[in-house]
């Protein structure tokens, strides 16, 4: 779980196994009204999974749960809303986690 304080218009918060493998890259576009989930393989972004559901705004408190499952992350947002992501790359465990644009106020690993 991450409690933030989404200062910046843009943030994102990447996963994976270092800044060249990224099986989750969370960016939330407020200008765009959608949350873009993509993966990086180093050389190529994969293709952008749009979710045109932007339940929070620049300056809200928030927060939501990312759940690695393996074969998918499953994100869920402020609001309850559920959407999920597969795990292109296929690495398990991960061992990365980066963040940009935002002020965590609470981090939890299960």
């Amino acid at each position: 779980m991450v409690g933030l304080n989404t200062n910046d218009r843009i943030f994102y918060i990447k996963l994976g196994q270092g800044k060249d493998l990224l099986n989750l890259v969370f960016n939330p576009r407020f200008d765009e009204s959608a949350i873009v989930l993509n993966s990086w393989d180093g050389t190529n972004w994969g293709q952008e999974l749009r979710v045109d559901h932007m339940c929070f705004s620049p300056g809200s408190d928030v927060k939501f749960t990312m759940v690695f499952q393996g074969n998918q992350f499953q994100v869920t947002l402020p609001d309850g809303y559920v959407t999920s992501f597969p795990n292109r790359l296929g690495q398990e465990p991960l061992h990365y986690v980066s963040a940009n644009g935002l002020y965590v106020s609470s981090f939890q690993l299960d």
